[in-house]
């Protein structure tokens, strides 16, 4: 079969496309045929040598799929051939990942794909969909009519924290860099957008959440604790998504008179139980056109490399060039 692979890390030129053999499917996985992948910057950091577990060798890189089911487990019960199904978390604690034709995948981590919403949506919402899922409802705990700052609205996660939040009736502030992204940040349902390369964040806030924001969504991977510490309210909520190497100063004194609490989560530790909850709702948001993937572009599978160096420009080098997320289609 054909795939996306690298044997060493190091930068996007270690990644190649070529055949590798084909998956054997385990008594409690399914084979599935790839639609569509995305590019995640987990990805680009497994990828850059980061060591978090060890690789298989070759190492197919990427978390999230969607296709159709080829090859059934003989404990597998819930699924069946031919059908349509979607996930994320491969890629990830040794397994294998998704950038290539077919790949084996534990049944518990996958999801029955929408009638009506195509592979390169479904693919493009998985990781993304379920972080913000569950940081939202799992560690926010963000309720109706209560406020939320999230930084970058038009991003991977940003913008599906942006529409789950509006999909359960929050106030919703964001900020985006460009007059389209202002625009796109509004049709996602923001109540307030604020041009970060115009305007004062902070002061922003302020004008929109006078009394401070419930729950304030940090998307960069260095923190600015004393940005989110400022705009919170009384028992407030920070969420924290990224930063695995940051070591910012933190504001101790501000934070714990206002009872604030401090949530850091990295979605691949979740359990399948609380993923299928997040993969319940976003089923459910897709199918009644609340939640829309955002894709940037299109790109097919023998560009993998090229997409990683557009993922990390955008995300280490922070040169904001993406709107939303790679997806790459298996041709």
């Amino acid at each position: 079969m054909k795939a996306a692979y690298f044997r060493t890390t190091g930068s996007p030129d270690v990644i190649e496309f070529g055949d590798l053999p084909e998956p054997v499917c385990g008594a409690d996985q399914v084979i599935v045929k790839m639609g569509a992948v995305s590019v995640n910057p987990i990805d680009t950091y497994i990828r850059n040598g980061a060591n978090y577990w060890p690789l298989p060798n070759p190492y197919v890189p990427g978390c999230d799929l969607a296709g159709e089911v080829v090859a059934v487990g003989s404990s597998v019960k819930h699924l069946s051939l031919g059908q349509r199904v979607w996930g994320s978390n491969q890629g990830l604690m040794g397994r294998q990942g998704t950038f290539s034709e077919l790949c084996a995948v534990d049944s518990k981590w996958l999801y029955p794909s929408p009638e009506f919403v195509d592979d390169a949506e479904m693919a493009a919402i998985a990781l993304v969909g379920i972080t913000a899922h569950l940081g939202l409802f799992q560690h926010a705990m963000l309720q109706p009519g209560e406020t939320i700052f999230i930084r970058g609205g038009t991003g991977g996660v940003g913008s599906m924290v942006v529409q789950m939040a509006k999909a359960i009736g929050a106030n919703v502030i964001t900020t985006a860099g460009n007059p389209t992204k202002l625009v796109k940040c509004r049709e996602l349902g923001a109540d307030h957008v604020i041009n970060y390369n115009e305007k004062n964040v902070a002061e922003e806030i302020r004008h929109a959440a006078p009394n401070g924001v419930n729950v304030f969504w940090e998307t960069l991977r260095d923190p600015d604790f004393e940005l989110a510490v400022g705009a919170l309210g009384e028992e407030g909520r920070m969420i924290l998504m990224a930063g695995r190497d940051a070591r910012p100063p933190f504001p101790v004194g501000p934070f714990y008179v206002k009872g604030c609490s401090l949530h850091g989560f990295a979605m691949f530790k979740a359990t399948a139980s609380q993923q299928q909850v997040c993969a319940s709702d976003i089923n459910h948001w897709m199918t009644s056109d609340i939640l829309k993937a955002q894709i940037d572009r299109i790109l097919p599978l023998n560009e993998t490399a090229q997409a990683h160096r557009l993922q990390e420009a955008n995300t280490v080098q922070k040169q904001s060039i993406l709107s939303g997320k790679i997806v790459l289609t298996i041709q």
